[in-house]
């Protein structure tokens, strides 16, 4: 009985979704074969074990943009994820894509960023020699560094996704690519609302030729960017916006970055985010027997250079471990018996 469930969930995705999107029974398959789940297509599955992943819970202490603020309503890195994969569904859905996979690749988009937002993953960009980059990384995440070295065993489709979700990556799914652009979507929308939060903003700020295209409000230009993707993409084999609103949200990108992402104010605890780092890094590669001993074990059985062990041991820490390590390692304490 339970075996005819999933054959029955794919069989749907058939005769339902657009003759453009991926359909669970033609997935590229996994990295190691492995039985089919009784109840759960392929892509469903592969949402489960990222949320059931310890880095999925890990981004709940993760910065978004601003290093520890203070007030409970600003993003983290888990509020970016899960507003991702919101965006992501509702685009999904209307365009009778798969609902399961745009999940499991916007869920796993992130999981490798660094402690401290980007001012972490510069830090460790600049100090490894093989480079850091947080797309890659994730992608390293789910197929090597869960479960002890033993990676999540995910389909070819999502971790396509998860590595081609920024602006120099193109998923070859349409799925991935909805994602990518719910990626940009979410965080242009909440950055500027918690700016606005933060005193760094005002609504009005926002330049009248852009608002004139897109909206005055946050809430009236995430409305309006999913609502042109879908216009736009709909019947189509591809994922797009209208030129006309992707040019809007590249000038609203340049603002953001201008007047939040590159704010000396905003910014201002960045540098010792990326100090404390590239102290973390120097001194693991220096005491290489403090790491976990399933990336030990990488070094000796794989060859995997000691720097990017390193890089995979600081860059999965949270923010909070990150600085009680920086604590335990280099900050005197009291002596007591």
């Amino acid at each position: 009985m339970s075996m005819l469930i999933r054959e029955k969930l794919e069989q749907w995705e058939k005769d339902y979704l657009s003759p453009y999107a991926s359909l669970s029974m033609n997935s590229r398959g996994r990295q190691r074969e492995e039985e089919p789940c009784d109840i759960r297509p392929v892509y469903q599955r592969d949402r489960d074990r990222i949320l059931h992943s310890k880095s999925f819970r890990r981004l709940k202490d993760k910065t978004q943009v601003f290093l520890t603020p203070e007030g409970d309503h600003y993003r983290t890195r888990l509020t970016h994820t899960l507003e991702v994969s919101q965006n992501a569904r509702t685009i999904a859905k209307a365009l009778r894509m798969n609902e399961d996979l745009v999940e499991a690749i916007a869920l796993g988009h992130d999981l490798g960023h660094t402690p401290f937002g980007h001012a972490g993953e510069r830090a460790l960009a600049k100090v490894c020699p093989f480079g850091f980059c947080h797309s890659e990384q994730s992608v390293r995440t789910v197929e090597i560094l869960e479960k002890n070295g033993r990676g999540l065993n995910l389909t070819d489709e999502v971790r396509d996704g998860i590595r081609n979700h920024q602006t120099k990556g193109m998923p070859y799914t349409l799925e991935g690519r909805i994602v990518r652009f719910s990626d940009k979507i979410a965080y242009i929308h909440h950055d500027m609302d918690d700016a606005i939060r933060g005193g760094i903003l005002k609504e009005e700020d926002v330049p009248k030729e852009i608002g004139d295209v897109i909206g005055y409000t946050t809430g009236e230009r995430l409305d309006h960017f999913i609502h042109d993707i879908v216009t736009t993409s709909y019947g189509s084999d591809d994922i797009r916006m209208s030129p006309e609103v992707a040019e809007a949200m590249r000038k609203l990108r340049n603002f953001m970055f201008e007047r939040v992402y590159q704010n000396k104010a905003a910014k201002s605890q960045e540098d010792k985010a990326e100090m404390l780092l590239v102290s973390l890094y120097e001194y693991y590669l220096k005491h290489l027997n403090k790491l976990p001993e399933y990336l030990a074990v990488r070094m000796e059985r794989v060859g995997d250079a000691p720097e990017i062990l390193v890089c995979d041991y600081i860059g999965a820490m949270s923010d909070r471990f990150a600085i009680a390590q920086y604590e335990e390692l280099f900050i005197p304490k009291s002596w007591h018996y």
